[in-house]
Formats: C-alpha cells, sequence, structure tokens
C-alpha cells in the first residue's frame, strides 16, 4: 500500500511556479477579449439608460404641455353654465384624449346670445390646434353678420382658401334673442339639435347645408324657432348619439331625448350631467371612442322665472353647478364608484 506522499505529484516550487504560469496563460489568452467587451457593454446599457431617462423626461414635459392646452380649451369654451334672464345655458365636453377636436362656445352679441357647438374630424393634437383657430373666426364671423346662415358661409369660405390642409368640421350656430324668445339658427353638418318642447314633443333642427371645408361655394340657409316656457334644447357633438355598448347598439336620439325628459323640470346644468350620466351609463364598460358634447338651453317655465331687471352678462365667471345631479338610480350607482 503506497503511502499519500507517494501518491502526490510532484508539487514542489519550480513545478508550481511552471504550472501556475502555464494556466494563467491558457486563461489569459481564453479571456484575452473579456476586458474590452465588458467595459463596452456597460458604456451601452450606461447610454441607454441615459437616453431612456432623457426620453421619460421629454414624455412628461409633452404631457405637461398638452395638459396646460387641455386647460386652456376649457377656459377657451367657457362659460360653462350661466343664466340670461330667462334661460339657463350649460355646456360640458368628455374628450377621449387630452385634446378634444370638439367645442361650444356661448357668446354675447350685442343684446342676443350667439350659440356653438362643433366638431372637427379627428381627434388630438391636429383637431385640438385648429380648434383655437376655428372658435376666433366663428366669434369674428358672427359678430359681423346677423344672419346665421351668412356667418357660417363666411367661415366656411375662409376655410376653404386653404387647398392643402383644411379642418372639415361640423358645427352649429345660432342666435338667441332673449326679448323676443326666437332662436335662428344654420346647421352645417352637426347632427340635428333637439328642441324639447314642454309638452313632450320633440323638434329637429335641420335648417343649414353641409359641413365646412367640404366646398367653397357652399350654400347654408336659416332656420328659426320659438322657445316656449319649459322648452329645452339639446344641441351635441355626434359622440353622444353614436357611443356604444357592449351589444355594438348606438344611444342614439331617442334615448337622447327620452334621457333629457326624464329630467326636464330640472335646471340645465342638471339635466346635462344626467343626460351624460345616461350616456356612459348605456356604454357601461366601454369606452368612448369619440367626444361627447353636449350644450343645454333651457326657457324656464313661467312660475320660476325670476325678473332681473338686466341680464347677467358675467361671462368671466359663471355659476357653478350644483353640488347633486338629478340622474337616473343606475347612473347614481355609476357616479358613487368613480369617486
Amino acid at each position: 500500500m503506497m503511502t499519500s506522499a507517494e501518491r502526490m505529484p510532484d508539487i514542489g516550487p519550480s513545478a508550481f511556479g511552471n504550472r501556475l504560469e502555464r494556466e494563467t496563460k491558457r486563461e489569459g489568452n481564453a479571456g484575452q477579449g473579456l476586458p474590452t467587451t465588458a467595459k463596452s457593454l456597460a458604456g451601452s446599457i450606461q447610454s441607454a439608460r441615459q437616453e431612456l431617462d432623457a426620453v421619460r423626461r421629454e414624455q412628461a414635459k409633452l404631457q405637461q404641455a398638452i395638459y396646460e392646452a387641455a386647460q386652456i380649451q376649457r377656459k377657451l369654451c367657457a362659460p360653462r353654465e350661466i343664466v340670461w334672464g330667462e334661460y339657463e345655458i350649460a355646456g360640458e365636453i368628455f374628450p377621449v384624449r387630452h385634446l378634444s377636436g370638439d367645442f361650444f362656445k356661448v357668446m354675447e352679441l350685442g343684446s342676443v346670445l350667439g350659440l356653438t357647438v362643433g366638431d372637427i374630424a379627428g381627434k388630438g393634437l391636429s383637431a385640438g390646434i385648429w380648434q383655437a383657430h376655428l372658435m376666433g373666426l366663428i366669434q369674428r364671423c358672427a359678430r359681423r353678420h346677423s344672419d346665421p346662415a351668412a356667418a357660417v358661409a363666411e367661415v366656411n369660405g375662409e376655410l376653404c382658401q386653404d387647398q392643402h390642409e383644411r379642418p372639415m368640421t361640423a358645427l352649429f350656430f345660432a342666435r338667441l334673442d332673449p326679448q323676443r324668445n326666437d332662436l335662428v339658427y344654420c346647421n352645417a353638418g352637426l347632427p340635428a339639435p333637439l328642441l324639447l318642447r314642454h309638452n313632450k314633443t320633440v323638434e329637429r333642427l335641420e335648417k343649414g347645408g353641409p359641413m365646412l371645408g367640404a366646398l367653397q361655394e357652399a350654400a347654408y340657409d336659416s332656420g328659426s324657432v320659438r322657445l316656449n316656457p319649459g322648452d329645452m334644447l339639446l344641441a351635441y357633438s355626434d359622440g353622444v348619439t353614436e357611443c356604444r355598448n357592449s351589444a355594438d347598439e348606438e344611444f342614439e336620439m331617442g334615448r337622447l331625448s327620452a334621457a333629457a325628459n326624464a329630467v326636464g323640470g330640472a335646471s340645465a346644468n342638471q339635466v346635462l350631467f344626467s343626460t351624460l350620466g345616461a350616456v356612459l351609463d348605456f356604454a357601461d364598460a366601454c369606452s368612448p371612442e369619440d367626444d361627447l358634447t353636449l350644450l343645454v338651453v333651457r326657457r324656464r317655465a313661467a312660475a320660476m322665472t325670476e325678473q332681473p331687471s338686466s341680464p347677467s352678462t358675467d361671462f368671466s365667471a359663471p355659476r357653478r353647478g350644483p353640488t347633486s345631479v338629478v340622474r337616473p338610480k343606475k347612473a347614481e350607482r355609476r357616479g358613487n364608484r368613480s369617486k
């Protein structure tokens, strides 16, 4: 039997040194490119991290800019609720993105009110950028013409001058005379606004012409209706009536008028949010695919009419909405869940 010392190989100083030298050379040859590769990889990772951080910073700046632009849009559409003699007016926009292609505007035109609801084709940044230009153009033309059709025709002519980029826009423009209780309007391609009479009958305001930006020489007509005590006007974008549910059904005008009539005795602001609540309840889990815009104009019933010495003209500070909203039970449950 051999001893352990006899079985051990020669590991004297000279042999150990030679073996270590051989192993070092082999390892050095095998990993000859490793230090350079590791440094390059580490540098690439660091560079990618820096680029990602820069992209995140730019994205945050862009989101902030879009948010600020959305707030400007909301200010341009003010006032959102006003009282003008016997009339209550309330409007709201629910954009599917931060910026909306929809807009509405209530403007003072001497002794009458100008009412505007518009829908620019497309969504997001491009439509949102056009919005401010269109609203300014509409206000300028509305002050130049007492006939809504003439004002709309001039807006269309201005838009059609650009042969390359023109925003196709559906527009409802009306002039409300609170002394005569007459509403003269022109509807250029927007879904026909609904006039809900106090006796529950419904009229559609269809007089007008084609969408703006389609034909430079397009002809437009004005229509006229009288608003009686208790009557209510609903002007809306197609995102309201074309909102779909999980069964691929559209909300449609029948449901719109029924939802508004269900709270017909309430204020314009209550009718506004109750109706929009009914639209969202109908959609349920399906997110709207288009902006939702609704403008409600209500002539108060004779028993509720106040007789101020002069109409309220504080357009810079509209009244806030009530703390409670009349809404169908399902809509109330939905609103509570969202809080």
